[in-house]
């Protein structure tokens, strides 16, 4: 059966997981777009939910070949539907519905951390996300205020890096310091402490801070300060800067 109306309540549930935060932290779900996130979920051995597929969609080999990997039946819509619904643009048109791991700070972080602060654009979150991944972090900490680590923009911005991470969201600032056993490390344009002066080859945490506001005032004052150079006066957009940091705490332990 190919479904065709806009009002069918798979149809309606996609839909508002894909627009609504709200209806993602009520059933604690949402959806990956696209042939590579779907991929890069399956690569975990995690299975979606289910998984939709626009009639024309099913004549694509690199789509078949992911249907191939599941152990369910795909949910066929017309093209016309499935371009009504979708939030990706011109790409192969599969879609699937995920579980959001719900994770809660209750033990010792004694390894390399990235603690997002406040971070707003679900751009600058995917970015940190895939950097981080990609230079060895595995643990990200999100405090109150950020934004949701699996908004469809910000799985979109991580090209999947979510699924490789272990993911807090939500936690208190007073749990930074209760739980986090390595030494605080804050990116900020306000003091000394240039990032290619300090010793970063040890585990730390490395807080990254609201576009505007920064770090919170209280985190700060526990931390060591890091800041990039740069020419001018303005700073650099934090999933940037978040990037350098990184990969600078890579190479002093790696190509140093």
């Amino acid at each position: 059966m190919i479904i065709t109306s806009k009002e069918n309540p798979l149809i309606k549930t996609v839909s508002a997981l894909l627009n609504d935060p709200k209806k993602r932290k009520k059933i604690g779900q949402t959806v990956i777009e696209g042939t590579h996130l779907l991929d890069a979920y399956l690569k975990t051995n995690k299975m979606p939910i289910t998984v939709i597929v626009s009639e024309s969609g099913l004549a694509n080999q690199e789509i078949q070949d992911l249907l191939k990997r599941l152990n369910k039946n795909p949910i066929i819509i017309n093209n016309n539907l499935y371009k009504n619904i979708r939030t990706l643009g011109e790409s192969l048109p599969i879609m699937a519905m995920i579980e959001i791991p719900n994770l809660t700070l209750n033990q010792t972080i004694d390894t390399d951390c990235l603690v997002i602060n406040g971070i707003q654009d679900t751009g600058n979150l995917g970015t940190l996300f895939r950097t981080a991944s990609a230079t060895g972090f595995e643990t990200v900490i999100c405090t109150t205020g950020t934004a949701h680590a699996y908004n469809p923009k910000t799985l979109r911005a991580s090209m999947g890096a979510n699924f490789s991470l272990q993911i807090y969201e939500n936690v208190a600032i007073d749990k930074i310091f209760e739980f986090i056993q390595v030494p605080l490390y804050a990116t900020t344009s306000h003091a000394d402490g240039l990032i290619y002066h300090k010793d970063l080859t040890a585990p730390l945490a490395l807080i990254m801070g609201h576009e505007g506001q920064g770090v919170d005032k209280i985190l700060l004052e526990k931390c060591t300060p890091l800041t990039l150079p740069q020419y001018g006066e303005e700073s650099l957009n934090v999933g940037v800067a978040g990037s350098v940091c990184l990969y600078e705490i890579l190479r002093q332990r790696r190509f140093a």
